[in-house]
């Protein structure tokens, strides 16, 4: 095993700057050269074992790669009473490459410039990752697994803008679908600002969820890239939340790594490069691995870039040269067949017999050396964090702004005009405004976040930042001053299509809701009582104040821009209140308002479901309440709409609908049940213009009839979305939806937990 920068030279225009001492600058240079490569032996003893033998033993223990694991634990461990955010800003001081990213970004004009970007720019200048052979053609191909944000795309096309500008390049994503309700906010980056812009170029596959531990996703991915003639470089970052079991971290990545390993080989063209983010490597499953990559590429790194914290265990595994895709294939067959999160549990790949004992030497050469550096770094930022005296405090300050510049002549990174980025016509995505970016935050120890793991929903909810808002009384019905001015001119319906995919089995997450608060609120569904088939009905908060229907057309018509005409206040205005025939007993009639009312969407289990508004049922009638409202309705005339909320894509854009056809929409929360049934939100929706020729009222149809198709709940399939999401992400409807979806869902917490609270008062 020897140790350095891989196969890449070192520029020659990297001398020290002179203004540093020599210890300083040796510092410095070892930080940048944490690479540890593997070594084949010249009698070829590394073979690809017989796939018979593959996915039938259990996993062997290495003794001495365990001994590391309960070392590194160790110490580790001794931050679990640490609080994580005064420890994270203690380390990022610490940390020598920790004003890297900040420089990159204004000297170079990055593009989502993150610590990811700098990392795989690291990558780039260390390794020949891009083959010669697509150098020569002008020609490279890159797949991107596990990619969101998208820094190491953004980073790529950086690298090659600036060093290479008449290569073609072909780039295609996979990550988590950020839009889809059904994947797990904890599970996910929410962070959409290049995905926003680049949508085309991300495949989320037939089911929309982007799961690159799904087998039929990883075959439709590979049909996907045929117009692809030789994929050149796949690159696979993903990861899971493993803040709950810290210590398993490895075990717990394993099956994604291995998925993401086979999506690999089963792309990748001969002489192709692949750059694997994993952490330690002391599992048989990171053994074999390792392994396997070792006989299908013809060299091998393990690498820690500089601007990976060195405190944590992150490497990059960097495989170049594949060259043996024919006698890898029986085995990825194999594989395949096995493929899905449970493949790591299926038995080791390979026997611990049939790895050659040179091979683990060596490997536990790579683990010794990674532990070392690990282990140096957090017993050094436990000792600064006790005291560091003001000469510690001056010597990092050098070491750092040394590091930006080691990094800046190393790398020669370049300034690269916006025009050349990838988004240069970005579209304004969800997470610019800073809501979803921060979604998940962590906060307290790790044993404060362990006991809190354990608690039920109340006391989360009590613990929780979202506490104060959730249970403070409403005054005053939220939505005043939230108007959706209209209609909307940007709308083009050759554009739309139907999008259908698996059924969804709950909403865990929504572009256009907080997501602290949905998670709260989907516990609470689950945990309490007061929902489920046969419990106690949701009672309306007596100390709330909730709109009623004679305020509600009030305050419609005060909206209409007629009542700002003078002398047209005796106009009668066409109002159509959704909600039921029986409505008709409690509404107002007066001389200002032509008063009609129709059947609403009925409410799935009273509404309270953590289906929210994905139950297909509600949504089905949902469309049709909507499609007859736009049918029948006058020009001028208003709409009473009320709505369990609009966290799936697919009422979002019935929203949308509405915003072109109205010229203004206002909402209201709380709405009043007993009028409305389980809707916490209503939509007055002012002066109606009648869309022609655009074919809106056509395709709402078909799609109707579509949709009528799917044999009731018990359907597998499900509309999913009929507005391309770019459309979604446009103008005010993304911050209108984030505020009536927070109001509502904020409102619906707030009940539970007042319910919640007098019942235990009635059984005390």
């Amino acid at each position: 095993m020897s140790r350095g920068h891989g196969v890449r030279k070192k520029p020659e225009n990297t001398a020290e700057p002179p203004s540093f001492s020599e210890d300083v600058v040796s510092e410095i240079r070892e930080l940048f050269s944490k690479t540890a490569t593997y070594l084949k032996p010249a009698c070829g003893e590394w073979f690809i074992p017989d796939p018979n033998e593959s996915l039938r033993n259990e996993p062997h223990q290495h003794i001495r790669l365990q001994a590391l694991k309960k070392s590194l634990n160790e110490v580790k461990n001794q931050l679990s009473d640490k609080n994580l955010e005064v420890w994270h800003q203690h380390t990022s001081f610490t940390n020598r490459a920790g004003k890297i990213i900040a420089h990159v970004r204004a000297a170079a004009n990055a593009e989502v410039c993150t610590q990811a970007w700098c990392k795989f720019h690291e990558v780039l200048g260390s390794f020949n990752l891009v083959p010669e052979r697509a150098l020569q053609d002008g020609e490279l191909n890159s797949v991107h697994l596990c990619e969101a944000p998208g820094a190491f795309i953004a980073s790529l096309n950086h690298y090659l803008k600036s060093r290479f500008p008449f290569c073609d390049w072909t780039w295609a994503a996979n990550t988590l679908n950020p839009y889809h309700e059904a994947n797990d906010s904890g599970s996910m980056i929410a962070d959409d600002r290049l995905i926003a812009s680049t949508l085309p170029w991300w495949f989320f596959g037939t089911d929309d969820t982007g799961n690159i531990m799904s087998l039929n996703y990883v075959l439709e991915l590979k049909r996907f890239l045929g117009n692809m003639h030789t994929v050149d470089l796949v690159t696979a970052d993903g990861s899971f939340d493993c803040q709950a079991n810290p210590d398993e971290q490895e075990a717990l990545v394993a099956p994604l790594h291995y998925c993401e390993a086979v999506a690999a080989l089963l792309l990748l063209s001969p002489g192709g490069s692949f750059v694997l983010k994993m952490f330690t490597l002391y599992e048989h499953s990171s053994v074999c691995l390792l392994y396997l990559l070792n006989c299908c590429f013809r060299a091998v790194h393990v690498f820690k870039p500089a601007t990976s914290k060195a405190g944590n265990s992150e490497v990059y595994v960097v495989c170049l040269d594949h060259c043996e895709k024919d006698a890898a294939r029986p085995l990825i067959s194999k594989m395949i067949r096995n493929f899905g999160p449970d493949i790591a549990g299926r038995g080791a790949l390979f026997p611990d017999r049939l790895i050659p004992e040179s091979f683990l030497r060596q490997h536990e050469g790579v683990c010794a050396y990674f532990h070392e550096h690990q282990v140096r770094t957090i017993t050094e930022n436990l000792g600064l964090f006790q005291s560091m005296s003001a000469q510690e405090r001056q010597r990092l300050e050098l070491l750092r702004d040394c590091a930006v510049q080691f990094y800046t002549e190393r790398f020669q990174v370049q300034r690269l005009p916006r025009h050349l980025w990838l988004c240069r016509n970005s579209v304004p995505a969800c997470s610019t405004n800073g809501k979803l970016l921060n979604s998940r935050k962590q906060a307290g120890s790790f044993n404060e976040r362990k006991k809190l793991q354990d608690l039920d929903w109340m006391a989360k909810v009590g613990l929780g930042t979202c506490k104060a808002s959730i249970e403070e009384h409403v005054v005053e019905a939220a939505g005043k001053g939230c108007v959706l001015a209209g209609p909307a001119d940007d709308c083009h319906i050759g554009s739309w299509y139907v999008l259908a995919g698996t059924a969804l089995p709950k909403v865990r997450s929504s572009p256009f809701c907080d997501l602290e608060l949905l998670k709260h609120l989907n516990e609470a569904l689950e945990q309490s009582g007061l929902t489920k088939d046969g419990g106690r009905c949701v009672p309306s908060c007596g100390a709330c104040t909730v709109y009623t229907p004679e305020s509600i057309l009030s305050e419609l018509v005060d909206l209409h821009p007629s009542r700002l005409v003078q002398g047209a206040c005796d106009q009668r205005l066409h109002c159509l209140v959704v909600g039921g025939s029986s409505l008709e007993e409690c509404l107002p009639q007066t001389d200002e308002l032509c008063l009609v009312c129709s059947e609403g969407p009925s409410h799935p289990s009273a509404g309270w479901t953590s289906l929210h508004d994905g139950e297909p049922r509600y949504q089905q009638e949902l469309l049709g309440c909507i499609l007859s409202s736009l049918r029948d309705l006058p020009t001028g005339g208003s709409l009473v709409l009320p709505l369990l909320s609009a966290l799936t894509r697919f009422t979002a854009g019935l929203v949308l609908v509405l915003h072109w056809c109205f010229r203004s929409i206002t909402f209201r929360c709380p709405a009043p049940a007993d009028t409305f049934g389980a809707a916490t939100g209503i939509l007055l929706c002012s002066d109606y213009c009648q869309p022609t020729g655009d074919g809106l009222l056509e395709f709402l149809a078909e799609m109707q009839h579509s949709m009528a198709n799917f044999p009731g709940a018990e359907s597998p399939c499900q509309v999913l979305q009929f507005v391309p999401m770019e459309v979604l992400l446009k103008g005010a409807l993304p911050e209108f939806l984030w505020t009536m979806n927070t109001a509502i869902t904020r409102h619906r917490l707030h009940l539970l937990v007042q319910a919640e609270q007098h019942s235990n008062m009635a059984t005390a």
